[in-house]
């Protein structure tokens, strides 16, 4: 069975975040395709990237980075919950992907966002990061906006429609994620 992280993007006080987060994860553990775990970029606390060598050389020198690796190379999948800060994504989320490199690999991602404007521009971005650190992301995502998902921009209040793309997306990510096991289990056969 494979194991998914879903990785709170945010790490700004009150951030209404982890309230998506907590539902998308109340509704995924729900699943026995896989396994779900809560992953809060705020747990781990990452400065700035601070490492001297580009994570592709695999030579991390910082205790908070081997955290931080450790955790994202247990997962098979991801599923990114992130807000939309000036059309784009949060410093942290991306800061936190900038660190690592081959734990990402040939695994698969899904995409929650949210914001002003359902966070649509978010997910753009995030694809392109993606397809860089050889994440295979799926179509299906969810979308939340602060004006009509939310009360007063603070209270989340999902809509029923947002529990079924929740689910397609979770359906396509748990398929990918089992296909790219595949994928790295062949991938590490041709280079032994």
């Amino acid at each position: 069975m494979t194991n998914i992280a879903v990785i709170l993007g945010s790490t700004r006080p009150n951030r209404v975040g982890s309230a998506v987060a907590e539902w998308v994860y109340e509704q995924a553990r729900q699943r026995n395709d896989a396994t779900f775990e809560l992953v809060d970029l705020a747990d781990f606390n990452l400065p700035l990237l601070d490492e001297p060598y580009p994570p592709s050389l695999n030579m991390y020198q910082h205790e908070h980075t081997k955290t931080w690796s450790a955790k994202i190379a247990e997962f098979d999948g991801y599923v990114f919950v992130s807000a939309e800060y000036n059309h784009s994504i949060p410093a942290a989320l991306k800061n936190a992907l900038d660190y690592l490199y081959y734990e990402w690999h040939d695994k698969a991602a899904g995409f929650v966002s949210y914001g002003g404007d359902s966070g649509l521009r978010v997910v753009e971005h995030l694809r392109g990061i993606a397809a860089e650190l050889h994440l295979a992301d799926v179509q299906a995502t969810v979308n939340f906006s602060l004006i009509t998902d939310f009360e007063d921009y603070s209270v989340f209040q999902p809509k029923s429609r947002h529990g079924e793309a929740l689910t397609t997306m979770l359906d396509q990510l748990a398929s990918w994620s089992e296909a790219m096991c595949a994928i790295r289990s062949t991938s590490a056969d041709l280079a032994a």
